[in-house]
Formats: C-alpha cells, sequence, structure tokens
C-alpha cells in the first residue's frame, strides 16, 4: 500500500488547507459537543422553569431554613388549606347572596365573602415572604361541593350552603390548631392566629342559622 493509501487509512485524518493543519472531527468529538449542549440545556431548564403548583391540597417540599424559623410541609399546608378554602368559599358567599331564600344565609354569605378576602390577601402576602406555591384553583372535593349547591334553591339551599360550609371550616379550623401548637417558624405561627380567628367567626355566623345538623359533623 503506498503512502497515500496509509494516510488515508489513518483513524485520524489530518488535512492540509492554506499552510495550517486540521484534525478531522470524528464521533468522539461530537459525542462531547453534544453532551455539554444537553448540560447547558438542563441548567437553564431548571433555573427558569416555573414552580409546581400544589394539586389538590398536596403540598411538598421538605423542611428549608428562613430567617423567621424552619420552614416543613406542614407550614405549607396551612397555606395551600387556607388558600383552598377562600377559593370555593369567596364565589359561594357571593352566590349565597342571589341564591339563599333567608336573609340571614344571605347576609352570612355577604360576611363569609368578604372576610375571606381580606385572609386571602393574608396568605398570598405571607406565601410570597416564605417563597410558598400557592394553588389557583379549588380541590376536587370543593369543586363537587360549588357544583352541588348550584342545583338547590329555597330552604333546600339554605340547609345545604350552611352545612358544606361548617364542615369544611371544622377541617380547616383542626388543622390551622395543629400546625399553631407545633410550628417553629414564627410567620406561620401568627398567621394561623389571625387565620383561626376568621375560621372561629365564620363557625358562629353559620350556627347562628340554626340549621347547623351537628350529627353530621366529623
Amino acid at each position: 500500500m503506498n503512502v497515500a493509501g496509509l494516510e488515508i487509512g489513518r483513524k485520524r485524518r489530518i488535512r492540509r488547507l492554506g499552510g495550517f493543519r486540521f484534525r478531522s472531527p470524528n464521533l468522539r468529538h461530537y459525542l462531547t459537543i453534544g453532551s455539554c449542549l444537553i448540560l447547558v440545556a438542563a441548567t437553564f431548564y431548571a433555573i427558569l422553569r416555573p414552580p409546581a403548583v400544589p394539586a389538590d391540597g398536596e403540598s411538598t417540599g421538605g423542611r428549608t431554613q428562613t430567617r423567621w424559623g424552619p420552614l416543613d410541609d406542614g407550614d405549607r399546608l396551612l397555606l395551600v388549606k387556607v388558600r383552598q378554602a377562600g377559593l370555593w368559599e369567596m364565589p359561594t358567599g357571593q352566590q349565597a347572596q342571589q341564591r339563599a331564600h333567608s336573609e340571614r344565609i344571605k347576609d352570612v354569605g355577604r360576611r363569609i365573602a368578604a372576610e375571606h378576602g381580606v385572609l386571602d390577601d393574608d396568605v398570598r402576602g405571607v406565601a410570597g415572604q416564605l417563597g410558598v406555591v400557592l394553588p389557583s384553583r379549588p380541590n376536587a372535593d370543593q369543586q363537587s361541593w360549588m357544583a352541588e349547591l348550584t342545583t338547590k334553591s329555597g330552604d333546600d339551599y339554605d340547609r345545604t350552603f350552611v352545612n358544606r360550609l361548617r364542615a369544611a371550616h371544622g377541617k380547616v379550623f383542626a388543622i390551622i390548631a395543629q400546625i399553631r401548637a407545633n410550628t417553629r417558624n414564627s410567620v406561620i405561627r401568627e398567621f394561623a392566629q389571625r387565620a383561626m380567628a376568621f375560621v372561629l367567626r365564620h363557625m358562629g355566623y353559620l350556627e347562628s342559622t340554626g340549621l347547623v345538623d351537628y350529627s353530621a359533623l366529623g
């Protein structure tokens, strides 16, 4: 085999152009370049992707340290639950002002809708302060209760409205009380205290109607 044939058969061919020597790229070069591009793309995605929105009341992220004390999943769950309570109780309270039969129920709906607006501003402010992502829609149960209420009218609407909201307030109150007792984060502790006052007041509004079926609570 002549010299030209040996040169062509070499693993790395050297080309001469204008007096400069270039090595022809091989598969290893392409793989290296491709790996670098993938790494850069993954880094940009991790930085720029939006945070996941909690679905149906779930909230995870583990324990993180903040200047106000550690923040754990229970603390995040409190914020998520309070936010979702407002997302269904505000429109439901507004609906009651139009659909309720009793003037008392209309007034309760008005009060609950207005006060949940205040509490919603509070929870969104706290979540922003602590870097917690909040949901933008009610959970599946809450959506089903809203759908149920749209089928009711008259006294049936009034009873369903009162008992659905009273049961929901009781459940979220238990969560708030538990987190209030155990949290190590001072911002969450102060927010839980404020949220408990709202929930207690709303339970009082609902109970004042005389329509609460206490045997169905639990």
